[in-house]
């Protein structure tokens, strides 16, 4: 009978999942591995994904897949293996698994299902925070790893109009910025839909009729008491500590970080504020940027939030859009390139080698401009030459 209520759950999840698009990962993944991790900030849409792709491929009553949430009390008296051997009995083959860290001991039993049923393939996600191969020696040498990540701008675009649109390169953007422009601009003015997105426009929920402010407020809330004092095994009585930590940086994002002042703000030493934000950095709600050559635990050039839609739910009476501009640059670029940057220098360093810098169209006169730099430049629609409009790093993904 048990099972029967898990059925009913899925079918019903399934026939009812507000899926208005195809995200980019269901085409990059190798659907032929038999462990698949998805991991992912809260917000993102992970439960979503997982559905969309039961629906896509077996339907609402296809019992040959189920999708079940390790919320469930059920998993606090029974197993997952337990759980995995009744629905190959009953003919699966494909079990979804969503917030597999809600069970103490998820990748010993991952990798007992595994060794135990060669025809089940299982795919689960998990949070940004998890490091699913180093921290999970059990599953390391089998699971194949992804991230989802937010929506980029090419697909809230896709949302908004209804138009499809390829990604491109980094070398495509920079080679060939004027070209695509053009053909973007036969479908749609990205202008139009920019300033949105950069608010409100990265976390799906957007989508949903709800306060989106408060709602990310929770949802970062929920990434610090959950993904990082839970998963990390942090005590409870530091939250505030952590928190404060967060406000701090995030009230001063896009500077050099005074990690001595950070350190005397909340009560604690230097290293476990640096040991603070790498975990922020792993919950995806900064970004760090060390030197070229550089990482933790050396001291970062420049933190930045995450995304700028933070920027705009945590403080938005004091948002500098040269801050905005520069938060969604690195975050875009993230997905594939290593970011830098020099102390003491405006620059981004894009894999080691790229200069680039994010400038406002308005004020390029007053900018000594450099043929070996490339300029992502906001308030234009268009560029030229080694002037990249930025909102196009939009469609890296």
């Amino acid at each position: 009978m048990i099972m029967e209520a898990f059925y009913r759950t899925h079918k019903y999840l399934v026939e009812h999942v507000n899926a208005p698009f195809r995200r980019y990962l269901m085409d990059e993944i190798d659907w032929s591995a038999r462990l698949i991790g998805i991991k992912g900030t809260r917000g993102v849409g992970k439960t979503t994904f997982l559905l969309q792709y039961a629906k896509d491929n077996y339907g609402p009553s296809n019992r040959h897949c189920l999708y079940v949430n390790l919320n469930n009390f059920y998993f606090q008296g029974h197993s997952l293996v337990e759980f995995a051997s009744r629905f190959v009995e009953n003919g699966g083959q494909v079990l979804l698994i969503d917030q597999v860290f809600k069970m103490p001991d998820w990748s010993r039993q991952l990798r007992q299902c595994y060794d135990l049923h060669h025809d089940l393939q299982i795919v689960f996600t998990g949070s940004s925070v998890m490091r699913l191969k180093e921290e999970n020696p059990e599953i390391g040498g089998i699971v194949k790893s992804y991230n989802l990540r937010g929506l980029s701008f090419r697909e809230y675009l896709t949302i908004q109009t209804g138009e499809t649109f390829p990604t491109y390169t980094l070398d495509e953007i920079i080679e060939n910025h004027e070209l695509i422009v053009r053909q973007i601009l036969m479908k749609v003015s990205p202008s139009a839909h920019f300033k949105n997105y950069l608010h409100h426009g990265f976390y799906p929920f957007f989508l949903e009729k709800r306060n989106y402010s408060e709602m990310l407020l929770k949802t970062m809330s929920m990434m610090i008491e959950v993904d990082i004092l839970v998963i990390k095994q942090i005590e409870l009585k530091y939250l505030t500590r952590i928190k404060r930590l967060f406000y701090d940086i995030a009230t001063n994002a896009g500077k050099a970080p005074n990690v001595s002042k950070l350190a005397l703000d909340v009560d604690t030493s230097r290293a476990t504020v640096m040991n603070y934000i790498k975990n922020l950095a792993d919950a995806r709600l900064i970004n760090i940027l060390h030197p070229v050559g550089e990482v933790h635990p050396k001291k970062p050039t420049k933190i930045t939030l995450h995304n700028s839609n933070l920027l705009y739910a945590i403080y938005p009476i004091n948002v500098e859009m040269q801050d905005v501009m520069e938060t969604f640059a690195i975050n875009s670029l993230w997905k594939d390139h290593k970011v830098s940057q020099p102390a003491h220098d405006k620059h981004l360093i894009i894999d080691g080698e790229i200069r680039s810098r994010v400038i406002d169209s308005k004020r390029i006169t007053k900018t000594r401009m450099d043929a070996n730099t490339v300029y992502f430049r906001y308030n234009s629609e268009v560029g030229a030459g080694n002037q990249v409009p930025i909102w196009l790093l939009g469609f890296l993904y």
